[in-house]
């Protein structure tokens, strides 16, 4: 053999000792340089998955919230959720690991996989590695759009002066003359699903949230377009706002199935109701606000007295097959309450019973079921003096109807996919109309000829890419 192949031999063994040797070390430091885990990555959308539909604000089942990191922190009735440094000792690690785990109810258990991703996350000291949310959106820096999102409410104010419409984290206040711009109001609530005058005009109400956040009950001085009241409730987005008579309250529902009633003067929960069996979508007080009707995808229209919080009765007869209830609106001067939804088919209900309940759950409370719709019903709304009522429809039709008898009185396309938010002007003299195509349509509400069309939002055509993709995605 020669020399230069015995010494390229001496090389090939050399280089293999060394590999066996140090490979251990190599893999062992690459294990110790491993990222730590992620609250705010990992760990948190672990949470919202399994965790956060039984321990949040509106439901703290045995106490335990987890829609926040200093809400889980704070742990439950059981002790304490996350002891940094320390996961035999949190209950959290107990909760869904244990033979079968207490965590999640009724879902597919977590992995071992995602259990050890807790475990190392408390091992490593249970950091919160949120971002600070800086938001700077507000007077003269507001929401640019390059496609107009989804109209999901309208309202015109009691003068009727200004149109206002919902838009991403804001709602644009319109000239109702001109329809040009006169004011944008600007919030923490990303999505807006009712907007609502006062009686009397002087607040205007804004509710919505912040899906898997929180909802939000925004109260804004019309006098000087300013926010004066923000009342968050729940973890989601809120629906169905409503005032009471006297101004003194608010009503609204929620995803979790309840209905909350808040003193706007000390912000105080008078009322949290929890008889529905599905999302809470309306909300209206009786004539007197002693009452209120919530209205809810399980089929359900729900009496209930505020001053108790006590269920009174069933206003419809929701074993009947109507479907799920998407809005409703009280009659102007009547303790009357029409509901729309699902089976297309608007029907007027009294408010309060007249005659005893019967063995067959006979629908006694109803006055009238008007003709059915081209699609799904998602928007109503009265005439200011009560004599008309107005639906729009998933098909894009919106119909104007008599209330004493029933008789169709126009038909107009309110969108050109589906229509979500319908107003009167306070004469009478106009219809305006929202949906999916986010334009605004303003019709005179006696002969149905379409008067304006315009964007529901400015349009910046020269906005960046990114946020085009943000508020495309919010839409």
């Amino acid at each position: 053999m020669d020399v230069s192949r015995l010494r390229l031999m001496n090389y090939v063994v050399i280089f293999l000792f060394c590999f066996v040797v140090w490979s251990p070390f190599v893999s062992a430091d690459n294990h110790g340089k491993e990222d730590p885990v992620s609250y705010h990555k990992q760990i948190l959308p672990l949470l919202k998955r399994s965790c956060q539909g039984c321990h949040h604000p509106g439901d703290a089942n045995a106490d335990l919230i987890v829609t926040s990191y200093d809400e889980l922190k704070l742990g439950g009735m059981a002790g304490e959720a996350i002891i940094p440094g320390k996961p035999d000792e949190s209950l959290i690690i107990e909760l869904i690991s244990g033979d079968p785990p207490a965590m999640p109810q009724n879902q597919e258990p977590l992995t071992k996989d995602e259990i050890d991703l807790f475990r190392r996350w408390i091992l490593e000291g249970a950091k919160d590695d949120t971002p600070e949310v800086t938001d700077e959106m507000g007077e003269g820096n507001y929401p640019q759009y390059t496609v107009p999102p989804v109209v999901s409410a309208i309202a015109f104010s009691p003068d009727g002066t200004t149109l206002a419409v919902s838009g991403v984290s804001e709602v644009i206040l319109y000239d109702s003359k001109t329809y040009d711009i006169k004011s944008r109001l600007v919030g923490k609530a990303r999505r807006i699903q009712s907007i609502v005058y006062t009686d009397e005009g002087k607040i205007l109400g804004i509710a919505g949230g912040s899906p898997a956040q929180f909802g939000e009950v925004q109260l804004w001085d019309t006098g000087t377009n300013k926010l004066t009241k923000t009342i968050r409730s729940t973890y989601d987005t809120i629906y169905g706002l409503s005032f009471a008579p006297d101004s003194s309250r608010v009503a609204f529902g929620s995803s979790d199935h309840t209905v909350r009633v808040i003193s706007i003067a000390d912000e105080k929960q008078l009322v949290k109701f929890d008889n529905h069996g599905d999302w809470v979508f309306g909300t209206v007080f009786s004539t007197d606000g002693s009452h209120f009707v919530s209205c809810s995808r399980d089929t359900a229209l729900k009496l209930v007295e505020v001053d108790t919080g006590s269920f009174v009765d069933d206003v419809n007869s929701s074993n009947k097959g109507y479907g799920e209830i998407n809005a409703i609106a009280r009659h102007p001067n009547a303790d009357q309450v029409l509901s729309v939804g699902e089976d297309r088919i608007p029907r007027l209900y009294k408010m309060f019973r007249e005659t005893r309940r019967d063995v067959g759950n006979t629908d006694f409370n109803l006055i009238r079921a008007y003709e059915a719709q081209g699609g799904s019903i998602d928007a109503v709304a009265f005439s200011v003096d009560g004599s008309k009522f107005a639906v729009g429809s998933s098909a894009g039709e919106v119909r104007v109807y008599n209330v004493s008898d029933g008789k169709r009185l126009l038909s107009m396309q309110g969108d050109t996919v589906g229509v979500f938010a319908l107003a009167f002007h306070p004469d009478g003299t106009q219809l305006a109309t929202g949906g999916f195509d986010g334009k605004i349509r303003i019709f005179d509400a006696t002969s149905g000829k379409q008067l304006h069309i315009f964007m529901s939002v400015p349009i910046e055509t020269d906005a960046s890419e990114e946020l085009t993709l943000a508020v495309s995605g919010m839409t």
